[in-house]
């Protein structure tokens, strides 16, 4: 009897079997290769939305519908922070800021690094003129809700071709002098009631000397191989 079983265990597999099955696992192998290579290749950008004295933090794969507060807590990666454990930092990267009045995008923005920024006013009523102060800032995208003349605008700074060793923040000029690139901005703008602008001062060794009377000059320090190109944004 063991002699009759042989041949059949020793039997071979039809060929259009083995074929199936290996066409089987070299798609799904595909598949999961490319799935990889497209989710290390999205760059995740941060969202910063404040609501009712509120602040989310999230890291979002992809861009979320501007004030879409439930869409953001479900497609990303959000977490609750204390306005009192707010610290000033730098983004490399994309950062997009809803807010709803000025309260609320001082204590997220003011004198935060940052090259592209998107700032969503999310609120109804028009805000008054204030300044906040940016550093480093490339390009900035506004859109607000209120019933304006232009919802949404965009100003560029400087061009990201000036950018050294890859680092958006490290910029010389033709002395080797470091360039500090600060920006003033003026809330009144989400109004939208006018175009965006931007008026740029460059080579100021000294903004308490050139801008005396500016908001927060005593705040910047002189320093001999240092040249500030200062922007107001209006």
């Amino acid at each position: 009897m063991l002699g009759s079983l042989a041949p059949a265990l020793m039997k071979p597999i039809p060929l259009y079997t083995f074929s199936f099955w290996l066409v089987l696992f070299l798609a799904g192998f595909l598949g999961l290769c490319i799935t990889n290579r497209f989710v290390r290749s999205q760059k995740n950008h941060t969202l910063i939305f404040t609501r009712e004295s509120t602040i989310r933090n999230c890291s979002c794969l992809a861009d979320i519908r501007d004030c879409d507060y439930s869409l953001a807590n479900l497609m990303c990666n959000c977490k609750t922070v204390l306005p009192s454990t707010m610290e000033k930092t730098s983004y490399n990267s994309n950062l997009t800021i809803w807010f709803t009045d000025t309260s609320g995008l001082e204590m997220v923005l003011n004198f935060t690094r940052v090259c592209d920024l998107k700032l969503s006013f999310c609120g109804t009523t028009p805000l008054p003129t204030e300044y906040l102060i940016i550093w480093g800032l490339r390009k900035l995208r506004v859109n607000n809700k209120v019933k304006g003349q232009f919802p949404e605008q965009s100003v560029t700074i400087y061009s990201s071709s000036n950018n050294e060793k890859g680092d958006p923040f490290a910029m010389h000029n033709k002395d080797r002098q470091m360039l500090v690139y600060i920006s003033f901005l003026d809330t009144s703008l989400f109004n939208g009631y006018s175009l965006l602008k931007s008026y740029s001062v460059e080579n100021v060794s000294s903004i308490t000397e050139h801008f005396p009377s500016l908001l927060y000059s005593d705040a910047f320090s002189t320093s001999d191989n240092k040249s500030y190109v200062v922007t107001f944004i209006y």
